[in-house]
């Protein structure tokens, strides 16, 4: 039990009396005050509502320290009260902060030292949100791009960043109100991976600072993950029928699911089932030529593309059952039913055109009716 003092606490109230409401406890003990008193808040996902705050001194070593007391106070014109005693130097208080804290010494004489510093736990020293987050979609992850505003704002005080995601429902423009932590990052960028093919996704930003503020959200930004594959070789049908038709997916067994064997298929060129072949005309050139029923193409833009993930939202319309001419460098899209009332859109763009084959690179979107093969930064 703490022994009373019935000198001290006058003199000590008058001692620290510069700062209105504030109250100390008596002092007697021959401790010194605690030193380099800190705090870090502790985000909660939800933008100036932590889930609670670290305080953090400097420990030691005197044998006469018995615990440290931690003392708070909701408003400067609120005395302070004890929080809590611990004999370890941190302190979490859980749940929304007070404004401020200060910790004394307690001796094994129940004597107390003078009060350490005194921290503000300030929401203000949040910092800006990233004003803008893009997005692109790979095989079975979404790269994700933001502006760096959080960092080039306040560089001194900025930590880290973090990375949101919830589902999205493509028919309703909704993203889903269970939230995820995807992970975090000091670098403007991040991967998350290990996500579903076909499955949209909703993804949002916030950057920490070393208080562990954390700012509000960027603004949202959906993608969908999509299969993909790099470097496939298919031939000329007038050089060798195998391997000369390409499909992007076959439900083999029924189930409406796209399954990995049934993805990215080279084919005999004259099976019916093909999306495309590979045809070569009399003066050597190849083209791409839609082959079963409801499937159709268009190029992607009117000139060549540098990567498969440049090709981004599948155009509303232009698609042709015609074949189309083969041109390195390349992006088309292809229109493909997916033979339960929705159509489903692969991409593809062409690394080499010779005489003989072809190399491609294709993505394909497994999310019925979905036209995004990938969202590309804007």
């Amino acid at each position: 039990m703490r022994r009373a003092n019935f000198v001290i606490p006058l003199l000590s109230l008058l001692s620290n009396s510069c700062d209105e409401g504030t109250y100390y406890p008596p002092t007697g003990s021959l401790l010194p005050p605690p030193t380099n008193l800190t705090y870090e808040v502790i985000p909660s996902g939800t933008p100036g509502a932590p889930s609670g705050v670290l305080l953090s001194w400097d420990w030691s070593t005197d044998p006469g320290l018995a615990v440290w007391n931690i003392y708070s106070r909701g408003g400067t014109s609120e005395q302070y009260v004890l929080r809590s005693s611990t004999t370890s130097n941190t302190f979490h208080d859980s749940g929304y902060p007070h404004l401020q804290y200060y910790v004394t010494a307690e001796d094994l004489d129940g004597y107390e030292s003078g009060p350490s510093s005194v921290v503000t736990v300030d929401e203000r020293l949040a910092l800006v949100r990233p004003s803008s987050l893009a997005s692109t979609s790979l095989n079975g992850a979404v790269a994700l791009v933001w502006s760096d505003d959080s960092y080039q704002a306040n560089p001194t005080r900025f930590r880290s960043y973090q990375v949101y995601s919830a589902a999205y429902d493509l028919d309703r423009d909704l993203c889903d109100g269970y939230w995820v932590l995807e992970g975090s990052t000091v670098a403007p960028e991040f991967v998350a991976a290990a996500l579903s093919n076909g499955v949209p996704r909703c993804f949002a930003v916030s950057a920490i600072s070393v208080e562990g503020w954390e700012s509000l959200w960027s603004p949202l930004r959906a993608d969908t993950p999509r299969p993909e594959a790099r470097f496939v070789v298919v031939y000329a049908r007038q050089v060798q029928d195998a391997g000369s038709g390409f499909r992007f997916w076959r439900d083999l067994d029924g189930d409406g699911k796209a399954d990995p064997g049934e993805l990215g298929l080279v084919q005999s060129g004259s099976a019916a089932s093909n999306d495309f072949s590979v045809e070569r005309a009399a003066d050597g050139r190849l083209y791409l030529a839609p082959v079963r029923a409801g499937t159709s193409v268009t190029p992607y833009g009117a000139t060549p593309v540098p990567d498969l993930t440049s090709i981004d939202w599948a155009p509303a319309g232009g698609y042709s059952t015609v074949a189309i001419e083969a041109r390195p460098g390349w992006g088309y899209v292809f229109e493909t039913d997916g033979g339960d009332g929705w159509a489903r859109y692969g991409g593809v763009r062409l690394g080499h055109v010779g005489r003989d084959f072809l190399i491609l690179d294709w993505s394909f979107q497994t999310d019925h009716g979905n036209p995004e093969l990938l969202r590309a930064a804007n």
